[in-house]
């Protein structure tokens, strides 16, 4: 295969209908129909008219609400954190170390939760810290500063 032979798949590409171009190009109305705002040039539709029908974003009831000031946390278990220690060689838990890790992003806020248990004494300078979870890492031998 080279430059020169390259061409699109068969069928994949299809010649433009001429239309309005005399009876035999598409006859009279040139495949617009009869008169009216739409076989006009120029004619746009607006984005979600459904011609009068009550349009589907309105037909759909509401539901629930957002609130700006949500903080949404990168959660952490202590179940997952030996696994973590061990991978990345963690000597101490930071969001520092996290992000150059590629476990969160920049401006991630970071909770540790207490599913699961804790073996390595550790140091932790996380966001927050449920109370089972800073109970679980005081009774392991580390340490909790929140930053």
């Amino acid at each position: 295969m080279q430059l020169h032979n390259l061409k699109p798949a068969q069928g994949a590409t299809q010649s433009r209908k001429r239309v309005g171009r005399g009876e035999g190009g598409g006859g009279t109305t040139a495949g617009k129909g009869n008169k009216g705002q739409q076989s006009r040039t120029g004619y746009q539709s607006k984005k979600g008219h459904e011609g009068g029908q009550m349009p589907i974003q309105r037909r759909m009831p509401k539901r629930g609400f957002k609130s700006l000031n949500r903080i949404e946390n990168k959660v952490f278990n202590l179940g997952q954190l030996d696994f973590l220690i061990e991978k990345y060689n963690i000597t101490e838990f930071t969001p520092d170390n996290l992000y150059i890790n590629g476990l969160i992003n920049r401006t991630d806020v970071v909770k540790i939760l207490g599913n699961g248990e804790l073996k390595a004494k550790m140091t932790f300078k996380v966001n927050a810290v449920s109370a089972k979870a800073k109970e679980a890492i005081e009774a392991a031998g580390g340490t909790v500063e929140l930053v």
